[in-house]
């Protein structure tokens, strides 16, 4: 294989699928991107055997080929050349690279053996506005669970019926569940897509116009330009959220929210390397008290609120509640509780299509 090509093209094709190579693994192959050159473009290709990133771009090729480069160093080293012109010779096991006067070398792989991909998924499909789909992602993927002990939690559940969808995420902790128009559908369907796919979706997709998201027997596809990326994903059920949202509630607190946090976040410093980072809500007649207390010392700030129903005292991790109120968007929100040991909701004040639930902490004052 012999190809030239720009440097800031090749660096921004590699960076973008280098994301989808594997970290850890006994599977040399996984942390390696494959790089084949045909006609008259390179086509970069990397995958964890759960997530693959695929990107082509423009060159000069002088003789045709494919070849696994370590993902890793090649991504870390070309990003050094975007200013001049790369050229790709591979010859056996060993990749040189030229640049401006200077020649550098690197071990390759056979790509006999990388994984094969499939991009032909186009069985069911729906499209969204591009900037409603960065919502929904941006509002819901952080909740979502990080440990292998139940699979399906690592993941946001996307229910698409009557023109809209419903993304829902949660981690045993916290759940969050956002709503959206759907431009159009093949029909109902249901999924669990992995949170990291999603994340890398947000990034690969414009900001403006429209989105269509792929699937066919398990797997997603989203291409944009000239970068297609494919995931499986997961299976199983997914817990109902009707069956955690609380239908009514006995305390309603309406709250500025750039006062609300600014306090929680200063109550959260003192208490950051604590074990569950507590912090506490004091609700009377017309103020939350945020209180934190630990060893470096202790915060207690009054923030103004419009309190409706009974007085409540309820600690919580200062994490959750920084980020779902971090996430919302309008300058008032809404605080709905029952007791200091049930979970509590917190949306936007008018716009209830993002919605956040934190289960409090028990603590010797409210167990």
């Amino acid at each position: 294989m012999k190809v030239v090509c720009e440097g800031i093209d090749l660096s921004e094709a590699v960076m973008k699928v280098v994301k989808a190579c594997a970290v850890r693994t006994t599977v040399p192959l996984l942390e390696c991107v494959k790089v084949s050159a045909k006609n008259d473009n390179i086509t970069l290709l990397a995958t964890d055997g759960e997530i693959s990133i695929q990107k082509s771009i423009k060159a000069e090729v002088m003789e045709e080929g494919d070849i696994c480069v370590p993902g890793k160093y090649f991504a870390d080293f070309i990003k050094k050349l975007e200013g001049v012109q790369v050229t790709l010779s591979v010859e056996g096991s060993r990749m040189d690279i030229y640049y401006a006067d200077s020649q550098t070398s690197m071990q390759v792989l056979s790509s006999e053996d990388f994984p094969k991909v499939n991009v032909d998924i186009n069985e069911n499909s729906f499209k969204m506005k591009s900037a409603d789909l960065k919502r929904v992602i941006s509002a819901t993927s952080f909740c979502c669970a990080t440990d292998d002990s139940r699979p399906n939690l690592k993941g946001c559940q996307f229910v698409i019926e009557e023109s809209k969808v419903c993304v829902t995420a949660l981690d045993g902790f916290r759940l969050a569940t956002c709503t959206a128009p759907v431009i159009s559908s093949t029909g109902d369907m249901e999924i669990i897509c992995p949170a990291r796919t999603l994340n890398e979706i947000e990034k690969m997709i414009p900001a403006d116009g429209e989105t269509e998201i792929f699937i066919q027997k398990g797997m997603i596809l989203v291409s944009v330009d000239d970068t297609v990326l494919t995931s499986r994903l997961y299976g199983g059920d997914f817990i109902k959220k009707e069956n955690i949202i609380p239908r009514s509630f006995s305390t309603i607190v309406t709250v500025d929210r750039a006062q609300l946090l600014s306090s929680i976040q200063r109550a959260a410093i003192l208490v950051r390397s604590d074990k569950n980072n507590l912090i506490i809500f004091d609700v009377s007649t017309d103020k939350i008290e945020v209180s934190s207390n630990s060893d470096i010392g202790n915060v207690q700030e009054p923030v103004k609120a419009q309190v409706e129903g009974k007085d409540i005292r309820i600690a919580m991790n200062s994490k959750f509640i920084d980020d779902a109120v971090s996430s919302l968007e309008e300058e008032r929100l809404t605080l709905s509780f029952n007791s200091g040991v049930q979970p509590f909701i917190i949306n936007n004040e008018q716009n209830k299509d993002i919605l956040y639930l934190i289960l409090p902490v028990r603590t010797a004052n409210n167990a």
